[in-house]
């Protein structure tokens, strides 16, 4: 039985979540085409807001307000762009307890934990791009010489971007997308998941407090309409959605027809290749808590568990021990590591597929698997041993708290076994063996391979991250995720 305080998170959510509406232009907008999202607190089922919708005709003037500031931002010196978006980190920085005080009211992520490392990421990676704003540059070619023609490039914006973000870690999702697109010299229209808008909002606010000119940022919360509105506008130049391959497809069929570039960050089964060198003190707990980290609602976290076979049956054991301490509960309580999914379909969706892989023996489940008691939308974390590589629970993400693991003999069967999956987003390597390291790296099918990895690897603002595969293609981070929002312009000279 999950206990939850639904008076507190009453209280938090007058407090704590931004007022419901849409930013278009620099000006709030309440009154829209799209009707209204009944926001549920994921901890305790309640409505907890009214989020009102935009329909295609505030997507439409929301790409309008975007053209309309391009010609102020993207004509901008890249050194004043530097400077407001150095301004805008530094609030951000100064609103970290804001955005870990939404996550638990707005998606049901614990304070204690992914919520309070939340506020720190989007406030780093706006940091590292304010850097970038005034470093772009181009190339001259390298054929020159005093009797040919002068060859050289230049990096320009691309125009408008929309970006579709994700709702598990919307916050995180904004900060690995809009401030490369800004410091290119872009603007946006964002379409938060009707799920989770209160994150997009804070940013917006912030962004229009450091002076970043009105109509650069602009947020449109909608459903599926609004999203297509977004893709199929002939005003938007580019579109950067993460999220799952079913909507990537229905946004690829949509940006078809005018043949608009995408970046697309999806879905993984990313596995961890556990290997009998390794000191299982420090591993054990971090492979088990990672895993199930963020409730399990995390595209890249090591949800497949390989383990060489002569320390398989001890680091069973090892993980069901220190998942059966991760307390699940309220995510307003400081000691919850597991808090509830994001919604009661997401609830049934998971508790579907444990309850089938338990009834098709697609593997032996050591621990969880029961139903919770409770009005929110809660999950046991559930550790299944043994699994079958090609059973749906080691093939489908599952986003929920379930670990698969499965036993390998040889570095050539982890490999099989890692890369027996149509994503490839990360990959994990627990070695104290670098040789071993530097084989496996290049054999892993993944975006980004982890090797010993700390409590918090995937969000460096400096690395490229993405993936291959299902699980989509482009990156966020480094000079690459702002090379996605760069178009490049050769330029020829004749000498006469």
């Amino acid at each position: 039985m999950v206990t939850v305080d639904v008076k507190l998170h009453q209280d938090r959510a007058e407090r704590d979540l931004p007022r419901p509406r849409l930013v278009i232009g620099g000006k709030d907008v309440t009154d829209t085409s799209g009707g209204f999202y009944e926001h549920r607190n994921p901890a305790t089922g309640l409505v907890q807001a009214r989020v009102p919708l935009a329909g295609p005709t505030e997507v439409d003037r929301a790409v309008a307000a975007a053209r309309q500031a391009f010609e102020v931002w993207g004509t901008m010196r890249p050194a004043e762009r530097r400077r407001l978006l150095t301004r805008f980190a530094q609030l951000l920085r100064d609103h970290i307890p804001d955005f870990a005080a939404i996550c638990p009211l707005e998606n049901g992520v614990c304070i204690g934990g992914w919520a309070e490392s939340v506020g720190p990421h989007v406030a780093e990676w706006t940091e590292y791009y304010a850097g970038w704003a005034d470093k772009i540059e181009g190339m001259v070619g390298a054929a020159y010489s005093p009797h040919e023609n002068v060859e050289y490039t230049i990096a320009e914006p691309y125009g408008v971007i929309g970006h579709i973000i994700t709702w598990n870690s919307p916050a995180l999702s904004l900060a690995m997308k809009v401030p490369p697109s800004l410091a290119a010299g872009n603007t946006v229209v964002i379409k938060p998941a009707e799920s989770t808008p209160f994150s997009a909002l804070l940013f917006a606010d912030l962004a229009r407090e450091a002076g970043i000119p009105e109509g650069v940022v602009n947020v449109v919360t909608g459903l599926g309409d609004a999203g297509s509105a977004l893709v199929t506008h002939p005003g938007v130049d580019k579109i950067s959605f993460t999220g799952g391959p079913a909507t990537a497809r229905r946004i690829m069929a949509d940006a078809a027809p005018s043949l608009k570039p995408v970046v697309f960050e999806l879905g993984g089964k990313s596995a961890n290749l556990l290997f009998a060198d390794t000191d299982l003190d420090t591993v054990v707990p971090y492979c088990a808590a990672f895993a199930m980290s963020n409730t399990g609602q995390g595209c890249a976290l090591p949800t497949r568990l390989l383990v060489e076979r002569p320390i398989y049956d001890e680091v069973v054991a090892r993980v069901c021990g220190v998942v059966a301490h991760l307390a699940v509960g309220d995510p307003l309580d400081p000691t919850t590591y597991i808090g509830p999914l994001i919604n009661e379909a997401a609830r049934d969706r998971v508790q579907g597929l444990i309850d089938k892989a338990v009834e098709g023996g697609a593997g032996r489940l050591v621990f969880g698997g029961e139903r919770i008691d409770a009005e929110g939308y809660f999950v046991s974390p559930t550790v299944f041993a043994d699994v079958d590589n090609r059973s749906d629970l080691a093939q489908q993400e599952v986003f929920g708290p379930v670990l698969a693991i499965t036993p390998f003999d040889t570095e050539d069967e982890a490999v099989a076994l890692a890369n027996d999956t149509q994503y490839g987003l990360s990959a994990y390597i627990q070695s104290r063996d670098i040789g071993r390291v530097n084989r496996l790296v290049p054999r892993l099918k993944a975006g980004t391979v982890y090797v010993n990895p700390g409590p918090n690897p995937i969000t460096s603002p400096a690395t490229p991250f993405g993936g291959v595969g299902m699980s989509g293609f482009g990156r966020e981070g480094g000079k690459a995720g702002l090379d996605e929002f760069v178009s490049v312009k050769g330029v020829g000279i004749s000498r006469v």
